[in-house]
């Protein structure tokens, strides 16, 4: 369990002035579905191999039990991101590892339907869940890691605040391989720099 008194079972939702975002539902494994089927050339050169089930519902609720068990272990926090306007789920954004004691971190990891892309909607959602992963979960430190050829991704974390630490090699096994994959770090109090800069 976490140990803070700011968690409860009900985790509330963050508040953006265009995207809102909530822990998944079962109710949402229609719409996820579609929005990743439709997006899957998109999503997977980034993504470990999908599963020939991966959209299925049986999978949807095995992820969403994963997701309660990170919540309630105090390891991990899942969101949903959906649209003030109309409602749709555009994607989706976790905070995952997150280890206490001396390490007081976790890691930032995101993906977004190809048809929302571009529009800045990532980027809000990093500007909602970075304050609340600092002054909320009190930690010090976060991480995410990005493919060196995933552009998009490096300018939407240098645009958020963080800042690139190294390469780490043969990483992560993205799409059936080991990918190489740079380091990118936001430090407490970083963030209030980036958000007094608009």
């Amino acid at each position: 369990m976490f140990q803070t008194p700011f968690f409860r079972r009900d985790l509330p939702a963050l508040e953006g002035e265009t995207i809102r975002l909530r822990p998944p539902l079962s109710q949402d494994h229609a719409e996820w579905a579609a929005l990743r089927e439709e997006s899957r050339a998109f999503l997977e050169p980034w993504e470990p191999r999908w599963a020939p089930d991966e959209l299925s519902r049986r999978a949807f609720r095995e992820r969403l039990k994963r997701y309660h068990d990170e919540y309630d272990q105090g390891t991990g926090i899942s969101f949903f991101l959906f649209e003030q306007a109309g409602g749709r789920l555009v994607g989706g954004l976790s905070l995952t590892n997150i280890r206490r004691g001396v390490a007081q971190s976790a890691h930032v990891g995101y993906w977004l339907g190809e048809r929302f892309a571009g529009r800045g909607l990532m980027l809000e959602a990093l500007r909602l869940v970075i304050p609340f992963a600092f002054d909320t979960l009190r930690l010090h430190r976060l991480e995410a890691a990005c493919i060196p050829k995933n552009t998009r991704s490096m300018r939407l974390l240098e645009k958020a605040g963080f800042q690139r630490e190294g390469l780490l090699r043969s990483y992560l096994r993205i799409n059936g391989v080991w990918q190489d994959h740079y380091l990118y770090a936001l430090i407490a109090g970083e963030h209030q720099v980036y958000s007094r800069r608009g």
